[in-house]
């Protein structure tokens, strides 16, 4: 398999929500067929991350609700692990109100591992006679370990298959994309898949009334110009309000993340399609952009202490947009990664939510200006900040500051978060949990 389908089958697929919830729904689904009966008992443990991004997000087909609890009761109620990411597309009559029972019950204990330093997410399902668990660990749909009854389910229907991150992380970041751009029929098609796809849920986004819809209302009052960044910007983050708004649409993800997904995707495609770049031309700069998200969580991480869709994905678009111009270019690349760096390292992730709409827009921006201006050969200079000599010395010194540096961050914010509201947090948003 080559390494852009590698990346494609376990970082680039459609989900429907968020994707550490959804993430959630999917392994409580593995677990609860293996089962075979109805569920009695949950125990959900996931990472900080996890947790972080569980917090506020509204969950397709959930009336209103927030949350990984009830994400993970739907997918144990379900249990149709074979849907993978779009379990929640549909949901059948009768299983939300038996998820928000179970979830509101004494019978669902909810936990955050704060010791997991990656994306880590472990589910225990009990009914009357047997129990089953399932772990998934480092990439949103890998599943590790899968029991019932403490008997190893056969280990070729786990989803084991991420050596390919240590082969990358020997390779330069322009090695790794000269062995991409050889895209064949199929790797279009599903590229095409993807843009299609964040271009339809992109349509949705001003009517849940958030970030998109204020933007166009300055637009309308003269605060701001009907530019191309504007064009982008709206794109982008009516994607992001739709998919926080819990609009059961698929999305595109990259490096396993949705919003990630909508700039790596959107950006290169809108602005791509504004220069009148040829569209395979096009596709390849998107299949180039999955693979430098790719990259990055090499050495960042699934789930970084940095906004993702902010910092990463903005350097895999703005890096698609030079190569839709020149090619494989080094130096402008090292320049557009500088100058998106030099300006957003430190941007935290503080959970997924509504306000996530707000960083896209200053990701695609950044991103936008970042790339016309590597383009003529302007970049931060490597003596300035935590700027490395290279591409690849950047990234490693932007891991350095988002694994230890900021290595309280996931700890406090998750304090805080706790803070907020009792874990687990219980349905009371759907009219089902109002009565």
């Amino acid at each position: 398999m080559s390494l852009l389908k590698e990346i494609f089958a376990h970082e680039v697929f459609p989900s429907v929500g968020c994707t550490e919830p959804i993430s959630c729904a999917y392994a409580a689904a593995a677990a609860a067929e293996q089962l075979g009966a109805p569920v009695k008992k949950i125990e959900l443990i996931v990472d900080m991350g996890t947790y972080k991004n569980g917090s506020e997000v509204i969950i397709p087909k959930s009336g209103g609700n927030r949350g990984n609890a009830i994400a993970a009761a739907i997918g144990a109620i379900i249990a149709k692990p074979d849907m993978r990411m779009e379990i929640l597309q549909n949901i059948p009559e009768g299983v939300l109100k038996k998820a928000c029972e179970l979830v509101n019950s004494g019978n669902f204990k909810y936990s955050c591992k704060r010791d997991e330093p990656s994306l880590y997410i472990e589910i225990k399902l009990e009914d009357d006679n047997s129990h089953a668990q399932c772990i998934i660990k480092d990439g949103h749909t890998n599943i590790v370990s899968l029991k019932k009854n403490d008997i190893s389910i056969t280990q070729s229907q786990a989803d084991n298959g991420l050596a390919y991150r240590d082969k990358m992380r020997q390779k330069t970041l322009c090695e790794v994309l000269r062995e991409i751009i050889n895209i064949d029929s199929e790797d279009r098609a599903y590229i095409q898949k993807g843009i299609d796809m964040n271009m339809a849920i992109s349509e949705k986004g001003i009517d849940v009334k958030k970030n998109a819809y204020y933007l166009h209302q300055m637009v309308k009052s003269g605060y701001k110009a009907d530019d191309l960044f504007y064009r982008v910007s709206k794109r982008v983050s009516a994607a992001v309000d739709a998919r926080m708004g819990g609009v059961p649409q698929p999305i595109m993800t990259s490096g396993g993340s949705g919003n990630q997904g909508v700039l790596t995707i959107l950006l290169p495609y809108i602005i791509g399609r504004h220069q009148d770049v040829e569209l395979s031309r096009i596709q390849e700069s998107i299949a180039i952009g999955h693979a430098v998200n790719s990259y990055i969580k090499c050495f960042t991480g699934e789930l970084s202490t940095i906004c993702g869709c902010a910092i990463s994905a903005s350097i895999a678009s703005a890096i698609a947009l030079v190569y839709q111009r020149v090619g494989i270019d080094e130096k402008k690349f090292t320049f557009a990664v500088n100058n998106i760096i030099g300006d957003l390292c430190g941007m935290m992730c503080d959970g997924a939510k509504f306000g996530c709409s707000m960083k896209i827009v200053t990701g695609a921006e950044t991103a936008m200006r970042s790339a016309f201006m590597a383009l003529s050969d302007y970049g931060i200079s490597e003596n300035e900040g935590m700027l490395g000599r290279s591409i690849e010395e950047s990234i490693r010194n932007l891991s350095t500051i988002s694994l230890k540096g900021m290595g309280l961050v996931n700890l406090v914010t998750t304090d805080i978060l706790q803070g907020k509201t009792a874990e687990p947090r219980l349905c009371h948003l759907c009219p089902m949990c109002r009565e």
